[in-house]
């Protein structure tokens, strides 16, 4: 199975990238993933469903510790690609 995830953290920070953002960046781009999206206000990520939870734990696990105040994310099953 193949999932996608999309998320945001807050709060917001316009002037400058905070640091719970930095590290669920740095969470989603260091896992095994097929495909990373970082934007300035979402980004998504997507793979096997075991890298893609994992690396949800892990996004979750830094960017709390790092001051996010809220997580929001949404996971998709996605279709496998053509072999």
């Amino acid at each position: 199975m193949r999932l996608r995830v999309e998320f945001t953290t807050e709060p917001f920070d316009l002037d400058d990238v905070p640091p719970h953002a930095v590290a669920a960046r740095e969470a989603v781009q260091a896992a095994p993933l097929d495909t990373v999206d970082v934007g300035p206000f979402g980004n998504t990520a997507e793979g096997r469903a075991d890298a893609v939870l994992a690396a949800v734990d892990d996004l979750l696990r830094k960017s709390l510790d790092a001051g996010a105040t809220r997580v929001s994310l949404q996971v998709n099953v996605v279709a496998e690609p053509d072999a």
